[in-house]
């Protein structure tokens, strides 16, 4: 039987006691002139990207700003991004991020909220740093008190609060998923970078250090995007090229291209791939994983990808920015055990607990439904001026996500759905997920959400968002194959056929907005 832990590891890693900017340093010297980052036939090596990186710090220091003040970062993924993120770090500032996306209102808000001192867009960065030398400033900063991240929720399912991180707790979550997925340990070089010692076998995690290439569309703003995106590609020295925008045939032909060993993202980015006629015909035998996270992926979907891909494992995730990424992955080494529509285990130095919905707090055993709660080292200080939201959510060193999920008896969770998005029927519990996976195994259906509409007589009644996947499917076809497979209480009581549903720039299905076209 696979082991369902990492070979030759044990459940806890020795962190080194560095800040965020330590992550580029060690890489800057280590993987040199290899291509950092890629974008639109313009590179950055990992030397040029701290040297670069250097330069922004000192100029922000030379423009006023002091160690502690928070810098909002609004711009899309381009190379100016980690030149900014690195660079604000290693000023002493705090990383702000801000979707491009936002309204100018909300964007407003949020920086107000945060005590941006400036914002700094990708115009702002070669502007900056002209000039200023090319070698880091001294900055004492206390890994554990310094916020190295105030970073936003999504706020898919109410008002957008700010996560306090640590550099403490970035850099322990870069490494925890960093080790989990190359096989690693942390280690420091002779001048106190931080860098990656792959213990693992080459059988086991064949894409060794410095060798990985991944295309990236996770906006560097998201939590799945500034750690698995960002960092975690720094520190194993995995080249990332940048795509401005999903464009499936491309992505497939990138792939192909240039050999591409890894490809995550949400799940809507495989949806749209799988939906594409190249996906059949380019050669991706490069792709050794294949990673998803934001979002639990259909069971359909990992099917499908499985049998294009059958050399490539999929690893699932779960996370949220309370604990600054991630807190769950499927082993990654070759011979571990993935249990499809299971996001995996908890990482290193991560303790996941199933907590009763009855709201008493007690511990459920596996294979019941409760709520997520988790408590590590990667979970967040508290939200930002926020003492009372706090403390709702963190009890006892716990943080209770709101998350309804299940553990099974080897320890592999599966998320069933938000504690939120869950309904009542007549007292009955209702998961929407449960339905969505229904509706998605069917071939008419492309992509499918649930929402509850408020009823005064049965508290409220399951309503479907449908995307056809063809011109001629019919609603009552519809309904009527997925109500034969659930009892009447779950029984699904209106659908809406719609071009398309709305999605964060993370790849999140806002339930909010589809409950919005309900009242």
């Amino acid at each position: 039987m696979p082991d369902t832990w990492l070979p030759g590891f044990g459940p806890s890693l020795d962190y080194p006691e560095v800040s965020v900017p330590s992550i580029l340093a060690g890489s800057a010297r280590r993987y040199g002139d290899r291509p950092a980052f890629v974008h639109e036939g313009e590179q950055l090596s990992f030397r040029e990207l701290g040297q670069a990186a250097a330069a922004f710090a000192n100029g922000l220091l030379a423009d006023g700003l002091s160690p502690g003040d928070p810098v909002g970062l609004r711009m899309p993924n381009c190379l100016a991004y980690p030149v900014a993120y690195y660079g604000t770090l290693l000023a002493g500032g705090t990383f702000v991020p801000v979707s491009p996306l936002l309204p100018e209102p909300a964007a407003r808000a949020q920086l107000a909220d945060a005590g941006a001192v400036r914002t700094i867009t990708a115009a702002d960065v070669p502007a900056l740093s002209a000039g200023q030398r090319e070698t880091p400033p001294e900055i004492d900063v206390d890994i554990h008190q310094h916020l190295a991240h105030l970073a936003y929720t999504g706020g898919t399912t109410g008002v957008s609060k700010g996560v306090e991180l640590t550099h403490r707790n970035v850099v322990v979550n870069c490494l925890q998923y960093a080790c989990w997925g190359t096989g690693s340990v942390p280690a420091l070089d002779e001048h106190g970078g931080l860098v990656l010692d792959q213990v693992g076998s080459a059988e086991e995690w064949p894409t060794r250090l410095g060798t990985g290439i991944a295309i990236n569309l996770t906006p560097w703003f998201h939590a799945m995007g500034t750690i698995g995106g960002l960092n975690v590609p720094v520190l194993s020295g995995t080249t990332i090229v940048l795509h401005s925008k999903l464009d499936p045939a491309a992505y497939l032909a990138d792939v192909e291209r240039l050999r591409v060993t890894s490809m995550g993202g949400a799940p809507a980015l495989f949806a749209a791939l799988l939906a594409c006629p190249d996906i059949r015909t380019r050669d991706l035998g490069s792709v050794r994983s294949i990673s998803s996270g934001a979002a639990p992926m259909p069971l359909e979907m990992i099917n499908q990808l499985g049998r294009l891909l059958p050399g490539a494992p999929i690893l699932e995730g779960y996370g949220l920015t309370e604990v600054t990424m991630g807190a769950t992955s499927t082993p990654s080494h070759r011979s571990g055990r993935h249990k499809a529509g299971a996001v995996g285990r908890p990482v290193f130095d991560t303790e996941v607990r199933l907590a009763s919905l009855d709201g008493d707090d007690t511990e459920v055993p596996p294979g019941e439904r409760g709520e997520v709660c988790v408590r590590g080292p990667q979970v967040m200080r508290g939200y930002h001026n926020r003492p009372e939201a706090t403390a709702e959510v963190l009890r006892d060193g716990w943080l209770h996500t709101g998350d309804i999920g299940v553990l099974d008896a080897d320890g592999y969770l599966s998320i069933v759905d938000r504690k939120k998005d869950m309904l009542l029927y007549k007292g009955y519990n209702v998961y929407p997920r449960e339905l969505e996976e229904l509706l998605i195994a069917l071939p008419e259906v492309a992509a499918a959400a649930v929402v509850g509409r408020p009823d005064p007589a049965v508290g409220e009644l399951p309503v479907a968002f449908v995307v056809p996947a063809g011109a001629s499917v019919s609603d009552t076809a519809v309904l009527d194959a997925v109500n034969a497979q659930v009892p009447g209480y779950k029984r699904v009581r209106e659908l809406r056929f719609v071009p398309e549903l709305p999605v964060s720039a993370a790849g999140k299905i806002l339930k909010r907005a589809l409950r919005e076209q309900l009242t």
